[in-house]
């Protein structure tokens, strides 16, 4: 069985590339379902990558986990980027790597809360630190979601009936209308 990746998009120093998954992809959906038919174990006593000659190369249980990750992304029609952690990004990049706009991550850069380069006139980003500000804001999210339910359960709102939550709502909002 041979994987194919699709077509490939290299940056101008070639450190990253991007796989684009095919129309024809049955390769990756048939990898998928032999592994689930096996209870997600490799067949032999350690993963093995088998190239289209035959060639097979021994693989780390890790490298196994990360292809299967790139097979089940690139199944679901998902491009997938592999680049190096240490690799600079433009702040356009980078700020379509956060999904914000360039000037809210620019802002972002120049209040201090991402580090950046700035070798000649351009920044640049370091995509390890992009992917440690991604991680702690979601921790952060993760933590308000958590106080909101907790104030909630306190409170005893899930208990109210929403009916009555949403008369009251509308009450208020006609009083601060008037």
């Amino acid at each position: 069985m041979a994987l194919s990746a699709g077509p490939q998009l290299c940056g101008p120093d070639n450190s990253a590339v991007t796989y684009l998954p095919r129309q024809d992809e049955a390769e990756i959906i048939d990898f998928l379902s032999a592994l689930r038919d096996r209870g997600g174990q490799p067949a032999g006593a350690r993963p093995r990558l088998v190239g289209p000659d035959g060639q097979s190369v021994e693989l780390p249980e890790s490298m196994f986990g990360v292809l299967l990750q790139v097979a089940a992304a690139m199944k679901a029609g998902l491009a997938v980027t592999v680049a190096p952690h240490h690799l600079m990004l433009s702040t356009q990049e980078a700020a379509d790597l956060l999904r914000i706009s360039r000037t809210t991550l620019v802002r972002l850069l120049e209040t201090g809360v991402i580090p950046f380069d700035k070798p000649s006139r351009h920044r640049k980003v370091r995509l390890d630190d992009l992917l440690e500000h991604r991680r702690r804001q979601r921790s952060q999210a993760e933590l308000a979601l958590a106080d909101m339910v907790a104030d909630t359960e306190r409170l005893g709102l899930y208990d109210t009936d929403p009916a009555e939550v949403a008369a009251a709502l509308k009450a208020a909002r006609r009083a601060s209308q008037d």
